[in-house]
């Protein structure tokens, strides 16, 4: 452990909260540890009962520390929901050296300048992300520094999120005796694990279809244009179930990922199993063929709206591809069905690591792809090499106060 750094996320779902640990040697990420709890205090992406969520944090938390035999004190932790905005802002410096060289002091000005934008006052920006810089002119450069100039532009997509929302999660983290190192916007960190160049200039969106949402977002030229989430995620599939074979629904969650499949067609008769019907001691026996039935209509239904959705942000005729993640896309047949409705090229999208290679941990590794690559090793001692235990944190008294936290958290985020 002491040859490499530590970054550990933290997704906090509907159905699921996630703590992945990983560990960077010479620029290659590998994923020691994961811990994963039922998500509580969580409906539709939003906090409502934080002390439920705490629990559920430190179950996650705990989880992932006996893996590895470590104390985890600092996290990232990701943010998505129906509050989330993109907007797209223009920055401008003149480069301040006297040789004319573009340095890091010329970078950081010219992004805190594409950060002053005009927001309603329950909002704040949570990501800022460089599309392209301009340098006297020129156009299409991805990194400036050590170039000479005179005029430095930036044009940056700014991502915005309602501040009682962001608070909520940054309470939650904190009274868990968790340190937020960053919020990153989930969307964002599985794009960098999951699209490839050529898909984010082209025109791609990534839906990632969770528990109680699905977000959806469109990439163009490089970078993220648009953002959406839907009210509907794998849970409306689990009540189906349980309202259609009526059983409990904690069973009808394990009947779903034991004996699901989301395409009839791909369903077999001969696979049995057996449901204690609700309010009776009786047992009756149904196929997958039976269940699938139940489950394709609301999958078709998911796909729809999504294919609405994507046309209702006007991007229906640019889009000409989909790649899907999150855990609701695990089902056999779902690839099939997504091609079905979606009319357009679909892959299903997984992280390559022993452990974790599941939809539903897209994002947790993306966001330790998304530190890596993007915030350096200034971000990347998320845990002490000596691990330092939560429960010998400093007290509260000295801690900076919650506000200042999370004004410092932004501000040192790019």
């Amino acid at each position: 452990m002491s040859n490499g750094d530590i970054i550990v996320s933290l997704d906090i779902g509907t159905s699921k909260v996630r703590a992945i640990i990983g560990e960077i040697n010479d620029g290659a990420i590998n994923i020691i540890g994961v811990g994963t709890a039922d998500s509580e205090g969580i409906r539709k992406g939003a906090i409502v009962d934080i002390d439920q969520t705490v629990q559920s944090i430190k179950n996650a938390v705990e989880h992932a520390e006996r893996m590895v035999d470590i104390d985890i004190s600092e996290v990232y932790v990701g943010i998505q929901g129906s509050h989330i905005g993109v907007q797209t802002n223009h920055g401008v410096v003149a480069v301040s050296n006297g040789d004319r060289e573009i340095g890091e002091e010329d970078i950081e000005r010219v992004l805190q300048a594409a950060k002053v934008v005009t927001l309603p006052p329950d909002r704040e920006i949570i990501n800022l992300v460089p599309k392209q810089y301009i340098v006297d002119g020129l156009e299409g450069i991805s990194d400036p520094r050590g170039m000479i100039g005179v005029r430095l532009e930036v044009e940056a997509t700014v991502i915005t999120g309602a501040k009682s929302a962001v608070h909520n999660l940054v309470r939650c983290v904190d009274k868990a005796g968790l340190k937020i190192n960053g919020v990153i916007l989930l969307t964002l960190a599985s794009g960098v694990m999951t699209l490839s160049k050529d898909e984010k200039a082209n025109g791609t969106a990534l839906v990632d279809i969770g528990g109680g949402s699905t977000t959806i977002a469109v990439y163009e030229n490089g970078g993220i244009s648009a953002i959406s989430t839907l009210p509907i995620g794998g849970q409306f599939v689990t009540n189906d179930i349980a309202y259609g074979l009526r059983s409990q629904s904690d069973h009808a969650e394990k009947i779903k990922l034991k004996f699901g499949c989301a395409n009839v067609a791909d369903a077999a008769e001969e696979v049995k199993f057996k449901v204690t019907r609700m309010g009776s001691n009786v047992e009756k026996e149904f196929s997958q063929k039976d269940l699938a039935s139940i489950i394709e209509p609301r999958m078709q239904e998911i796909f729809q709206l999504i294919k609405a959705e994507v046309a209702a942000l006007g991007y229906a005729d640019t889009v000409e591809s989909y790649v899907l993640t999150g855990g609701s896309v695990s089902l056999p047949g779902t690839l099939t069905l997504a091609q079905e409705e979606l009319q357009a090229s679909v892959r299903i999208a997984l992280p390559d690591y022993i452990g974790v290679k599941d939809p539903s941990y897209s994002s947790g590794v993306g966001m330790i792809q998304y530190v890596s690559k993007y915030m350096g090793v200034r971000g990347a001692s998320t845990t002490t090499k000596k691990p330092v235990s939560r429960k010998g944190n400093t007290p509260a008294s000295s801690k900076p106060r919650m506000l200042e936290r999370i004004k410092n958290m932004f501000q040192e985020f790019i």
